[in-house]
């Protein structure tokens, strides 16, 4: 219960924070610009909180419900316009500054998506060190010339501190579909290329799992089979097992690590075993009934024990990397850019059938991950903050009626045609483009319970 109220403040909390920087885009470049602003809201529905600002008269909200927000402006076309006011409304604005104005939205998402990635590069962030542990046998990543050990360095010459680096850099040239470099330190340490074949990367765009595409598993340490904690009352307990025991072997089966010791465990709930342990020196054979847990509608075997990891088993796998504060903004600015245009080919890929739609992420989708990356720390909270504005930035801009691409498409139909589009026109466009969000939101949400029932 807990978890899923953390899970629901951090979607809130994440989505009160990307609606407020999109608004104030537009609200900020339209003060700028002379335009009266009649209210900002972060929200729709009933009004929780509400204040008018003294200076200038505007309405501040925050709504009932959290999954958008907008900026109201004086504008004839929605109610009368004192004569002294006139020359402060919207629609009697140049072209050029409705295009400004409506623009600020999205460039406020990018913006920000460059501050958030400029925060974690220059205060540093710990990541998985991009070592390979393991090289599926005819795979991709195996023709390319990846072995055991081989460290990525760079991928399109873009530097790889960590798996995520790596990650997005191999999703980022999937969808470009041309021939790969990526620069390698081996175990001998000599610096190598692995070629990747365009076509064969083009594929892997499609699932979200690529090092599984490619045939790649990150290096991870062997934890050994040593008791940590032990929970009272369940099997471990029952059975007499002590935090410190080195478990040998599971019913005759020798026991390597922590992995394996728990694979056999899920593998047989409420079935029979021996366990052989080394306490101190002195080997005892110790029998327990396995328990069990439901998930998923499948039972899995549990004894209620932890696992007791070394001091410093994970230093050698892990890499801590930061950049001064000019090197971190191109690098923000860069990875911004990015991860626009990746997404924006996502899109195209998925209009015309080259892509799942399984790739989207609907609401439930994003507050699983508003959660985990909360649980997880600042960093990892902000990078994600990041990602999603980049996407409400890249939304925002297609030409689609209501939304803020919508916009600018009539105004430059506007600037073409030499008049604006008339307002029966407009009034068709707003509902088509209404339908079309209203079917993404569906399909959305079909995929994210989809994922959710497995």
């Amino acid at each position: 219960m807990e978890s899923l109220i953390f899970t629901i403040l951090s979607f809130i909390l994440a989505l009160g924070i990307l609606i407020t920087v999109h608004e104030f885009g537009h609200f900020w470049v339209a003060r700028k610009l002379g335009v009266k602003v009649l209210r900002f809201s972060v929200g729709f529905g009933k009004p929780i909180l509400k204040r008018t600002g003294k200076l200038d008269g505007t309405e501040y909200v925050i709504a009932a419900i959290p999954l958008g927000g907008y900026v109201k402006m004086l504008d004839e076309r929605e109610a009368e316009v004192p004569k002294q006011e006139i020359g402060r409304a919207f629609n009697r604005q140049s072209l050029k500054t409705r295009a400004a104005i409506v623009v600020a939205g999205p460039l406020s998402n990018f913006l920000f998506a460059i501050l958030a990635f400029w925060l974690v590069l220059v205060f540093g962030e710990t990541g998985s060190r991009p070592w390979v542990g393991e090289v599926a046998v005819g795979s991709i990543a195996e023709t390319a010339g990846f072995r055991l050990d081989d460290e990525l360095l760079s991928v399109a010459n873009r530097p790889t501190p960590s798996w995520e680096a790596a990650v997005y850099a191999l999703l980022r040239e999937s969808v470009e579909g041309s021939e790969l470099a990526v620069n390698v330190l081996d175990k001998d340490g000599y610096h190598q290329t692995r070629v990747i074949p365009g076509d064969k990367l083009a594929a892997l765009s499609d699932g979200g799992y690529i090092l599984d595409g490619l045939g790649l598993s990150p290096k991870r340490p062997s934890v050994p089979p040593v008791i940590g904690q032990v929970v009272q009352g369940e099997s471990a307990d029952r059975a007499g097992l002590k935090q410190g025991d080195l478990v040998l072997a599971v019913g005759g089966e020798a026991v390597e690590s922590w992995s394996e010791l728990v694979a056999i465990i899920r593998d047989k709930p409420g079935k029979p075993l021996v366990f052989e342990v080394d306490r101190s020196g002195q080997r005892l054979e110790l029998p327990l009934i396995v328990g069990s847990r439901e998930e998923n509608g499948k039972r899995y075997g549990r004894i209620g024990a932890g696992v007791d990891i070394p001091e410093g088993l994970y230093e050698e796998y892990r890499t801590e990397y930061r950049l001064g504060p000019l090197d971190a903004m191109e690098a923000s600015i860069y990875k911004t850019w990015d991860m626009s245009v990746f997404m924006l080919r996502m899109l195209g890929r998925m209009v015309i059938g080259k892509a799942s739609v399984e790739n989207l992420s609907g609401p439930i989708s994003i507050a699983q991950t508003a959660g985990k990356t909360a649980s997880y720390g600042i960093a990892y909270f902000l990078k994600f903050l990041a990602l999603v504005s980049i996407s409400l930035g890249v939304l925002n801009l297609l030409p689609i009626p209501i939304l803020d691409g919508g916009h600018l498409f009539y105004f430059l139909v506007e600037a073409l045609k030499g008049g604006p589009l008339s307002e029966e026109f407009q009034i068709q466009g707003q509902r088509l483009g209404m339908a079309i969000l209203l079917a993404v939101m569906i399909l959305a949400f079909y995929v994210d319970i989809s994922r959710l029932l497995g």
